[in-house]
């Protein structure tokens, strides 16, 4: 056991902890899980588990901070009260159902003096700081995001997602607009989408956006929860003096076809390490851009609907 590591507790024990943040954590001597809440009749081996959050709050009195796995219905509340407990805290993406909500829980952090984190996992891969850099300066003149993925494969009977605030498509869509308003030199905004949502669903199965700088760049991104066989996470960025490509949702990078060399590093231990240096200097790091873009899609977008969707 490590006194000096920062004592962690993970509220819901679904794919996402198990998948990412457990191996992440267990691999990081900065930190130490000692505890886990899920409602699930789920459980840790050798790890705590309890419920509720209360609970664990309750008899975990070395708790220093909590990351949240659960879906984003429902974290508002979790999250305040242990921003009330004095614990930092870290969101799984998206941070939260609604703008307001998230604003209120950095006013409550900044208030406790404690750490707010909105994790953006994307952009922790390995190519998008290279890309940032690339970018920068250089004339860009259209960018193109093709994000399509097997809704079945990565979601399996999660039917949260297809309930509002479960955000459809945009779940992984928002991956993408984290990625390219990391990578472009200046804002953008949306200037019309297209929502397709199952006869029988509450949250689009598809989405067609454009989007612009303010000025003549134009950004189009396609997302789609039903492609089968190879998955599709690509940004394709022309410039005055080249091609680049973000492959693989930002883990590899391209320019004018050609590979170039990265770093190997993983986004959750990314993730967590950035986690750490906020704790140590009581900051916290709040970036609502991708979400208030989706807001936008749901806002402006026209809607049609298409076949019924079942798992």
């Amino acid at each position: 056991m490590n006194k000096s590591a920062i004592k962690i507790g993970i509220v819901g024990l679904g794919k996402i902890a198990r998948d990412q943040h457990i191996p992440a954590l267990r691999a990081d001597p900065q930190f130490e899980l000692v505890a886990v809440a899920s409602g699930s009749n789920t459980s840790l081996e050798g790890v705590p588990t309890f419920t509720q959050l209360g609970e664990m709050m309750a008899q975990m009195p070395a708790l220093n901070a909590v990351s949240f796995c659960t879906p984003p219905q429902g974290r508002y509340l979790l999250a305040r009260q242990a921003l009330e407990h004095g614990l930092h805290v870290m969101l799984e993406k998206p941070p939260g159902t609604t703008i307001s909500e998230v604003d209120d829980l950095l006013t409550r952090a900044q208030l406790k003096g404690v750490t707010l984190f909105a994790s953006w996992h994307s952009r922790a891969a390995p190519a998008v700081e290279n890309a940032r850099r690339w970018l920068a300066g250089r004339s860009i003149r259209n960018v193109i995001i093709r994000w399509k993925e097997d809704v079945r494969k990565w979601h399996p009977g999660q039917q949260w997602i297809w309930q509002p605030g479960g955000l459809g498509v945009f779940d992984p869509g928002i991956n993408a607009l984290s990625l390219v308003t990391a990578i472009l030199p200046r804002a953008i905004f949306l200037r019309e989408a297209l929502l397709s949502f199952p006869r029988n669903r509450e949250t689009p199965i598809a989405a067609k956006l454009t989007l612009h700088d303010g000025a003549a760049l134009i950004v189009n991104a396609e997302f789609d929860f039903r492609q089968t066989g190879e998955q599709t996470w690509d940004i394709i960025v022309e410039t005055d003096s080249g091609e680049l490509q973000l492959g693989h949702g930002g883990s590899r990078m391209h320019v004018d076809g050609g590979a170039v060399d990265l770093a190997s590093s993983a986004e959750y231990p990314s993730l967590y390490r950035h986690f750490a240096e906020l704790i140590h200097t009581c900051t916290s790091d709040v970036d609502l851009v991708p979400l208030r873009l989706v807001a936008d899609a749901f806002l402006l977008g026209r809607r049609e609907f298409v076949e019924p969707f079942d798992d």
